[in-house]
């Protein structure tokens, strides 16, 4: 059996504050598919979103290349999130990103999608050639 200590401090009540994304809801920054992720577990979300906002809250890259890193994921054949892609295409320019920097990121992201091909045509050619060799029955 637990005893109260009464000189605790009572446990928080309403919702906790989320600061990192009020401020990305404030400029634009948060996607909507968020929403139900943020309404459920909001302290878990903003722990989250504090981590991946380290990027431009840590100074080491300039605020340019990550936008064009954030081109790159929000492009990527396993992500594809237009809006993104869109957001962090006009925010790269606005920081002096040119369109031949830009065009190159995509570029680049084109890559990702040719390691479908890297698997799955080498597995294609293996299993025609089991299909192509007779089955071996038994007598």
């Amino acid at each position: 059996m637990t005893l109260h200590d009464p000189t605790a401090p009572a446990p928080a009540t309403g919702p906790p504050p989320t600061p990192v994304v009020d401020a990305m809801r404030a400029k634009g920054a948060w996607n909507p598919l968020w929403d139900g992720l943020q309404e459920r577990d909001p302290a878990w979300t903003e722990q989250f979103m504090a981590m991946a906002m380290q990027p431009w809250t840590s100074g080491v890259l300039e605020p340019k290349v990550i936008e064009l890193l954030c081109i790159a994921v929000d492009a990527s054949a396993t992500h594809m999130y237009g809006p993104g892609v869109q957001r962090h295409i006009r925010s790269a320019l606005d920081l002096g990103a040119t369109a031949e920097e830009i065009l190159t990121v995509l570029q680049l992201t084109t890559l990702v999608g040719v390691h479908a091909c890297n698997i799955g045509v080498p597995l294609l050619v293996e299993e025609l050639a089991a299909r192509e060799k007779p089955a071996d029955h038994a007598n």
